[in-house]
C-alpha cells in the first residue's frame, strides 16, 4: 500500500498531467487552437506564443512531454522519463512563480509528485553523483 501511494500514484499522476500537455500541443499543431488551456496570466500568454514562435521549441517540448509522460505512465524505464521531464518541470514551475501565480497550485503538485519520485528512484540517479 505505502508503495502504491509513494510511487504509482505520483508517477501516474504526473504521466497524466505530460500525456495530456502533449496531446493539447499536437492538437495546437493541427489546429491553431487549444484543448486545454487554463486563465494565463499577459506575460504567460506573452512566455507561451514566443515558444510558438521559435518554430523548434514548441514541437520539441511537447515530444519530451510525450516521451516522459508515457514512460511514467506505462511504467517503462520511468527514473529516464523523469530525468527528461526534470527540466521541463523546473520551467513550469518558475514559469507559475513568476509569469502566472494562478497556476502555481498545480505547479506545487506536480513538484511534489517530482520530488516524491526522485526520492524513489534515487538508487538509479546514484552513478549521476559519484
Amino acid at each position: 500500500m505505502t508503495r502504491v501511494l509513494l510511487v504509482h500514484l505520483p508517477r501516474t499522476l504526473l504521466g497524466l498531467l505530460f500525456l495530456v500537455s502533449a496531446a493539447d500541443g499536437f492538437w495546437f499543431f493541427a489546429t491553431g487552437e487549444h484543448l486545454i488551456h487554463p486563465p494565463t496570466s499577459p506575460a504567460g500568454l506573452a512566455f507561451e506564443q514566443g515558444l510558438q514562435a521559435s518554430g523548434f521549441l514548441w514541437p520539441l517540448l511537447k515530444i519530451v512531454n510525450l516521451l516522459g509522460g508515457l514512460s511514467l505512465l506505462l511504467n517503462v524505464v520511468p527514473a529516464f522519463g523523469l530525468a527528461l521531464l526534470a527540466p521541463v518541470m523546473t520551467v513550469i514551475a518558475l514559469f507559475h512563480l513568476v509569469l502566472n501565480p494562478g497556476g502555481i497550485p498545480i505547479a506545487a503538485v506536480m513538484v511534489l509528485c517530482g520530488v516524491v519520485l526522485v526520492h524513489a528512484y534515487r538508487d538509479r540517479y546514484a552513478a549521476l553523483f559519484r
